[in-house]
């Protein structure tokens, strides 16, 4: 009986049915190649896709393209946090994903021809490009993809912090890398190891023309090896550095590469000074600037090659990103931890003075950390906004429910002197009182001391305002001038009361949110905490965000966070312009339209020689 046929049909069905679980799980760990990501919807081209559409793939090739950047630079090894690399450095190497400009946080295969990921985003796999070179002929391998990974997360704590949730990267094929995650369901994982940088390691462990030694920890002004579309030249160190394109690039006709990399050289100056910076490009020393001073694109370019056409000064639409930048305060200074003496100082800005008087009118007061996007809080909070920020109700200041956030307005006397005493008011309850025209303590009378930290003079008359809008509350403001190297320094060793800048928020914010407002990135050296600010109810909500399940998730935490996050007060909201504004000498071309979310220079335009030989000759 146990030979007969029904026995056998018996026996293997009843394996099959044993095996079916396995073969199952076995399926589902399997999942399918692709050749790119999208973290919102699916990916506009797919798989053997001639180009992007927003290039001309008949652009020629050649000529220069020379910019500049205000301070200096001493190293070339970006990897490391010491020192300061040159702007372009990343022309030189390739990732393993690229991005599109014209689509929201999507990426196509590079150095990776395909990844791959389960649906709980527990590890991601890249398959890489045969093809794929180094400068120097060798290939590019799993080896080299692994121990990129591992230095840039050992070296620099920022690195290692973003991808702190990468468990270890391991070779799992012939040119195959596998990530493991420590955690799941985090969406956004695979496309952040995708943008990961590739390092040669056989260069930066073999020796210079010297013999000697070269090491990944320290600086050097060696050009490295590189993998990308151009090499380093020339460097002038701390004053130019000089990039040609590589004509045997080994991705030189990959679709995400055709019609880019048009220009043979591209030239970066560096100037100390912000003005002579600018004399430099009305002379012709340069050829594109983008211009951050109000006064400057109002004043400064009425000159005879605007008039006549050499120059063109252009907007450049900002569609692609939020914004939130202003007054940031120093939380880890006792003097500063009650919020009320915080909002003191936001109801004593007076901003819409400010912009008529100096800014001639062309910003917007910011009132949200993701603003000019849907991710931006308005009104009060309902449906899935408010079931998220009710986890959090106890934590967060009951405005957050209750009051939309708004900044103070002062566009009269009348409104000024409200906003004054409104602000005395709060000094008061926060236990401050003007004594001899200075703001003391209450208890001790030990007056208020504040230094406002610039880098160079540009922002000086913005500093000035603001000092003569606090004195009315008896608080002078000091405002301490230094270099570029200096307030770098500073600024990593947290050697400040207050200082101006931001954050730029992309249209699918995740995990780079834990390195801007986390706890844990409060005390960590070289983190974008400027803040230093550790709330458990803005730890909870990023979480969400990076979590979210979908878009609709994913705009509802960020508007909840967003909202939480202004009623910190842990900084006086700034000014922004939804656009880059964009003075260049008439030497370049560009395809019709551009991208939607990048003017895409100098990547997807070309020398255009009919054009430059009418500005006249070069410097």
């Amino acid at each position: 009986m146990k030979n007969s046929p029904l026995h056998i049909l018996f026996s293997l069905a009843l394996i099959i049915l044993i095996a079916a679980p396995a073969i199952a799980a076995k399926a589902e760990e399997a999942p399918e190649w692709r050749t790119a990501t999208a973290l919102i919807g699916s990916p506009r081209n797919g798989a053997g896709f001639k180009h992007f559409k927003y290039v001309n793939v008949k652009a020629p090739k050649g000529g220069i393209a020379r910019l500049s950047d205000n301070g200096t630079f001493d190293n070339l090894n970006f990897v490391i946090p010491k020192g300061t690399t040159p702007m372009g450095i990343g022309l030189i190497y390739d990732s393993l994903m690229t991005s599109s400009l014209d689509e929201v946080s999507t990426m196509y295969g590079l150095i990776a021809e395909a990844l791959r990921y389960p649906k709980d985003f527990s590890w991601v796999s890249f398959r890489l490009r045969a093809g794929a070179r180094w400068h120097d002929g060798k290939p590019v391998t799993v080896e080299d993809v692994i121990w990129s990974f591992e230095k840039l997360t050992k070296l620099n704590p920022q690195q290692g912090f973003y991808y702190r949730h990468v468990k270890e990267a391991k070779k799992t094929g012939e040119r195959e890398v596998t990530f493991t995650f420590k955690v799941k369901g985090n969406r956004e994982l695979p496309h952040i190891v995708g943008q990961l940088m590739i390092l040669p390691r056989h260069w930066w462990e073999g020796a210079d023309a010297k013999g000697n030694g070269r090491d990944i920890a320290s600086g050097t002004l060696e050009p490295p090896l590189g993998s990308g579309p151009y090499r380093i030249k020339s460097v002038v160190a701390g004053r130019s550095i000089t990039y040609e394109r590589v004509k045997g690039y080994w991705a030189r006709d990959l679709n995400v590469n055709v019609g880019q990399h048009n220009f043979n050289r591209i030239r970066y100056e560096y100037y100390r000074d912000g003005v002579v910076q600018l004399e430099a490009f009305k002379a012709d020393e340069f050829d594109w600037r983008e211009e951050n001073t109000a006064k400057n694109w109002a004043t400064a370019y009425d000159i005879p090659a605007v008039k006549d056409g050499r120059i063109i000064k252009a907007l450049f639409p900002e569609r692609g990103r939020g914004l939130m930048v202003g007054f940031i305060f120093n939380l880890r200074r006792e003097k500063f931890a009650d919020p009320r003496l915080r909002q003191a100082f936001n109801y004593a800005f007076n901003f819409e003075e400010m912009n008529r008087t100096i800014f001639f009118n062309q910003y917007k007061r910011l009132g949200s950390y993701f603003s000019g996007t849907e991710l931006a809080s308005k009104g009060l909070p309902g449906g899935r906004e408010l079931e998220i920020l009710e986890t959090v109700r106890g934590e967060v200041p009951e405005e957050v429910f209750t009051t939309e956030y708004k900044n103070p307005v002062s566009k009269d006397r009348r409104e000024r002197r409200g906003n004054l005493r409104k602000a005395i008011k709060l000094l008061k309850e926060a236990g401050w009182v003007i004594r001899n025209g200075k703001l003391v303590n209450a208890k001790t009378g030990a007056p208020f001391e504040i230094e406002y930290l610039l880098n160079g003079p540009a922002f000086e008359r913005v500093a000035l305002r603001f000092k003569n809008n606090l004195r009315p509350l008896g608080i002078d403001l000091r405002i301490r001038t230094v270099d570029s190297s200096q307030y770098t320094a500073r600024i990593r060793s947290r050697d400040y009361d207050m200082i101006y800048t931001g954050w730029a928020q992309s249209l699918s914010p995740g995990n780079e949110l834990q390195g801007y407002f986390s706890s844990a990135a409060a005390g960590r050296a070289g983190s974008r905490n400027y803040a230093g600010l550790k709330n458990k109810a803005v730890d909870k909500l990023v979480q969400r965000v990076i979590f979210a399940k979908d878009r609709k998730e994913l705009v509802a935490a960020s508007r909840a966070l967003d909202r939480v996050l202004l009623w910190t007060r842990m900084l006086v909201p700034g000014w922004g312009l939804q656009a880059t504004r964009v003075a260049r000498w008439n030497r370049f071309s560009h395809p019709e339209p551009l991208p939607l979310y990048s003017h895409g220079f100098p990547t997807i335009w070309w020398y255009d020689r009919q054009k430059a030989a009418k500005t006249g000759g070069r410097k």
